[in-house]
This record gives C-alpha cells, sequence and structure tokens, in this order.
C-alpha cells in the first residue's frame, strides 16, 4: 500500500514540475551525402539545347552545371556544390532549371538527335566553361550563334514574366470629388478679411478740481520762532523809551 502511494505522488510530481532535461532536448536528423565520383581529369561537358543547363556525359549519374554550381540527385534528394567532385550539400528543393529540361535528353544525346534534328553537340573543356558560362547566358550566345549545335532548331523562348510595377497602388478610401470653381471662389471671397471702421475718439469733458484738494493742497503759515518774537517786542519797548528821552 505504502508503495503505491509513494508511485502515485512520484507521477504527480512529475507531471506537475517539468524537468530542465526534457526542455534541452535537442533532434537532430543527418541527412546521407551521395557517395563521390572520382575523375581522372576536369570534365568535359555539353548544354543541353533551348536552355543554358550543361551536363557531364558518359558517366551513370546526372551531374549538371548551371549558375555558377554543380548539381546533383541522389536517392530523391538534390545536392549541390562548387566543385564537380567534393563539397556536395543538401538541397531542400528541386532546382529552377530541372522542370525546364527535355524528359529525353539522355536519349537524344545517345542518339545524336534533338526533337528530330541533326544534334552536332561539342563538348566543352572544363576551364572554357568556367571562363565563359556568365557572358553566354548573359549574352544569349547558343541561340543567337549556333543554336545549340541542333540543324534547322527554331528556338522560341518562353516569355518572361514581366517585372512587378513600381506604380503606386491608390488606396481604397473614397476620395470627395472637387467642387465647383465658382463655389471655390465664394470660398474665397467669403474668408477674405474685410477692414472694420474705427470709432471716432470722443473728446474728453474738463473737470476743474475739487474744492477739498485745493484747501488739502493750501500752504499753511509756519509760526515764528519764539526767540524771534520776544526779540521784536524788546525793540519795540526800547524804541519807546529812546522817543520819551528826546521829548524831555
Amino acid at each position: 500500500m505504502k508503495r503505491t502511494l509513494l508511485g502515485a505522488a512520484l507521477l504527480v510530481l512529475a507531471a506537475l514540475v517539468p524537468l530542465p532535461s526534457m526542455a534541452a532536448v535537442d533532434i537532430r536528423v543527418s541527412i546521407p551525402l551521395p557517395p563521390l565520383i572520382v575523375f581522372p581529369a576536369p570534365p568535359h561537358v555539353v548544354v543541353i539545347p533551348e536552355t543554358y543547363v550543361y551536363f557531364v556525359p558518359d558517366v551513370e549519374e546526372e551531374i549538371f552545371f548551371y549558375d555558377g554550381w554543380w548539381w546533383r540527385p541522389w536517392q530523391g534528394r538534390w545536392y549541390r556544390s562548387r566543385h564537380y567532385g567534393s563539397g556536395w550539400v543538401y538541397y531542400k528543393r528541386v532546382p529552377s532549371f530541372y522542370p525546364r529540361i527535355h524528359s529525353r535528353w539522355r536519349n537524344d544525346y545517345r542518339n545524336r538527335s534533338w526533337k528530330g534534328h541533326p544534334w552536332n553537340f561539342q563538348p566543352i573543356p572544363h576551364q572554357q566553361l568556367q571562363r565563359n558560362w556568365g557572358s553566354w547566358k548573359k549574352e544569349r550566345y547558343w541561340e543567337k550563334q549556333h543554336t545549340w549545335g541542333v540543324q534547322g532548331l527554331q528556338f522560341r523562348p518562353e516569355p518572361r514574366a514581366p517585372a512587378p510595377s513600381r506604380r503606386v497602388v491608390p488606396s481604397q478610401r473614397a476620395v470627395e470629388p472637387l467642387p465647383p470653381r465658382s463655389q471655390v471662389r465664394e470660398g474665397r471671397q467669403s474668408r477674405e478679411v474685410r477692414p472694420q471702421p474705427r470709432e471716432a475718439a470722443k473728446p474728453q469733458q474738463y473737470r476743474p478740481p475739487s474744492r477739498e484738494g485745493q484747501t488739502s493742497r493750501e500752504v499753511k503759515p509756519q509760526s515764528q520762532p519764539r526767540q524771534l518774537r520776544e526779540g521784536g517786542s524788546q525793540g519795540v519797548s526800547g524804541r519807546g523809551e529812546a522817543e520819551r528821552r528826546e521829548r524831555r
């Protein structure tokens, strides 16, 4: 009974508390690489008519060259490399050039015929391919000069997708129509600021100052000092005694 309860408690604890080791699990799937092919010398290539795709002839495996890469299918997957004999890396999708290749291109190569026309192909050395593949594609060398060595071939290039226009797409908001010019002129005239007439300045009436202000502004005579008064009285009395003496 105790063992049963202990086991149940451990299960509940494991369900509630995540283990850090479970979160750090890293699953890596290793994709096998194709076996290496040993070439005694850099291989020659042949251009596939109506394309700018090159293939290595006289080997069992399909090895292509396109846009500076070597391409190789193996066990349902695609691989590519910068070198024809090593350095293969897994490619997640089918290359863009492969759907444009004629499905019977290998049989036509063996029969030296392309879609019923004689095919006089010439192997291209490896150094010449590395030096000229970019300019040949840019200048349309094979379709203008030699038509890929196929006699009587009438090449019809695939129409290219139109380049996306740089025109700005208008928004879907409703745009109100512009009013007629007459309404615009009336609106402008109504918005013009007209000068308002100024009121005539009223003359100000003269108001004489009040009497209270005058009385308050009158200067009161200051009282003479006491010494001057006494001096004045003494002078008057002195003059009286002198006159009395002269009369006597």
